[in-house]
């Protein structure tokens, strides 16, 4: 496949657009093979084109030469050498790029000077082509600057029904084109790109499927959300018209990004206090909406404090919060439960529906029910009845185990359901029960205090689904966090079991009582050490 790429952005290779452009021919690329493409480039912004003069001397010689002799005639051979022409350029003014627009008037020389009649219901009267172009084919790539392309494109699509015949070409267009520039918007902005590599892939096959034209055409931010963040990113106060300081423009485009759905009933007040410029902003997080307070009247719950350049690295991702954090590049004083939630509250996705559905049909996180079914049946089947507890404990585990089923299981699932059946073999086998009831609390113990020094920790898995998900097992607070409240509860089995082996007539009073204060710790610790660790 012979592609002529025409980069029509007056920004050359930093056009948004071009990215785009990219991303399509990385897709076309990818399908094809490498060696099944030839591809030439013409960027509009580097070559010598002059303005058509008008003096139809191309159309009255046989030659059709233009009497200007720059580039155009070049890249006019490409045209016709190309399978496929892609028209990449930025939205100026509701039409083309003038340079762009410039070089589609010098195509002239490519018609002959009659007149014919259009079948296709496209204007009245038109030139016929003086190269054979019948198969070759045409995508327009294009971004604008508003928040949609719907309406702003009639005047784009009408010149190109004009020279491509009605609804002759692809077409990719995106509103909101000045995101791609944001590194912060990453996350959304590549997932985007990875649309159009995908469309790029199946025009190499024949064409954009529906499907995929309907995902091309959605927006990456909502309107309210875009327009406040384009808003925000001139610098430009609007309400007094004055340049503002960057790191509150930058805490505007911040606040643009605040959920709504997020409110829990309680106004948070967040709190950027920028160390190294002297600028402090709030943004009051409502129902309705985020505002940014710059005049020191509202009274943050939460404080960031903060150098401007680091949180402007961890925006662009180049730097993970949490190991900033950790690294005390920052510090956070107040309620932290804003931070443990930041995702929730400022999201890149927020007001969107979940890109993953979350039917039935999906496995679930683990649930730590999972891990403790087969324990708590068996202390509970034998200290009710040792003849009986054999089969109530199998039984309680087969149960939990088809209740489960639809479960994400963990290496520790596996191990509690395993150690389990052991001891009731044992049992089986004519073991003493004060035995078998020590060897349970040794066994449970030494879980979690190995666990505690493995890469995720026990109670990690069944908790991370409050905090990010798999996202949160790379969140070194996280998981120290966990590793020490495994070793608390490993120390704790292990102390039962020496009580056990001490007073083993008061067995089940140890397995009740001894946990206690460790489940205590553990709600008290989880919300205490972040944020000790926040406020450095």
């Amino acid at each position: 496949m012979r592609i002529l790429a025409i980069n029509g952005s007056p920004k050359g290779e930093r056009s948004n657009t071009w990215r785009l452009t990219q991303a399509f021919l990385d897709g076309i690329a990818q399908q094809l093979g490498p060696d099944a493409m030839e591809l030439r480039t013409v960027c509009v912004r580097d070559v010598d084109v002059r303005p058509c003069l008008g003096c139809f001397s191309c159309l009255r010689n046989e030659s059709g030469t233009c009497c200007l002799h720059d580039d155009m005639q070049g890249i006019i051979a490409s045209r016709v050498w190309a399978d496929v022409t892609i028209w990449s350029f930025p939205l100026y003014y509701f039409g083309v790029p003038g340079p762009l627009k410039n070089l589609i008037d010098r195509q002239l020389p490519m018609s002959l000077p009659f007149m014919v009649e259009r079948t296709d219901g496209v204007g009245n009267g038109s030139h016929p082509s003086r190269h054979d172009m019948s198969g070759k084919r045409n995508v327009i790539i294009s971004t604008c600057g508003f928040y949609t392309t719907e309406g702003n494109y009639d005047g784009v699509r009408a010149q190109f029904d004009h020279m491509c015949g009605k609804g002759g070409y692809e077409e990719v267009l995106c509103g909101q084109g000045e995101l791609f520039r944001v590194p912060e918007l990453a996350e959304r902005t590549d997932a985007y790109l990875q649309i159009v590599r995908h469309a790029g892939a199946e025009f190499a096959q024949g064409g954009i499927t529906a499907s995929t034209k309907e995902e091309l055409a959605k927006l990456l931010f909502p309107r309210k959300t875009f327009e406040a963040m384009a808003d925000a990113s001139w610098g430009i106060s609007r309400e007094t018209g004055q340049a503002e300081d960057e790191a509150i423009s930058f805490t505007r485009q911040m606040a643009a990004l605040y959920n709504p759905a997020s409110h829990d009933g309680t106004d948070r007040i967040l709190e950027m206090d920028y160390t190294d410029r002297g600028v402090r902003c709030c943004i009051v997080l409502g129902p309705e909406g985020a505002t940014v307070v710059t005049d020191g009247s509202a009274t943050p719950t939460t404080s960031v404090h903060t150098p401007f350049g680091v949180w402007q690295e961890i925006a662009q991702g180049k730097v993970s919060g949490v190991d900033a954090l950790a690294q005390h590049r920052y510090s956070v004083t107040g309620d932290f439960d804003l931070m443990i939630r930041w995702d929730d509250y400022f999201g890149s996705g927020a007001d969107e529906e979940p890109s993953q559905p979350t039917d039935g049909g999906k496995e679930k996180p683990p649930v730590m029910l999972a891990m403790l079914i087969p324990w708590v049946a068996f202390w509970t089947a034998f200290s009710i009845s040792p003849t009986l507890g054999p089969a109530i404990t199998l039984a309680a585990c087969a149960i939990g185990t088809v209740v489960l089923a639809r479960h994400e299981r963990t290496v520790y699932d596996t191990l509690s359901l395993a150690a389990v059946l052991t001891l009731v073999a044992a049992s089986l086998a004519g073991a003493p029960l004060p035995t078998l009831q020590c060897a349970s609390f040794v066994a449970f113990g030494l879980m979690w205090l190995v666990s505690a020094l493995w890469f995720v920790p026990l109670s990690a898995h069944y908790v991370k689904g409050s905090y990010g998900g798999n996202k949160a097992l790379r969140n070194s607070i996280f998981l120290n966090t966990n590793r020490i409240i495994c070793l608390v509860w490993g120390v704790t089995y292990l102390a039962s079991a020496v009580a056990a082996l001490v007073a083993p007539q008061a067995t089940a009073l140890i397995s009740e009582l001894l946990p206690v204060p460790a489940a205590v710790f553990t709600v008290v610790f989880q919300r205490w050490y972040p944020a000790h660790v926040a406020r450095g």
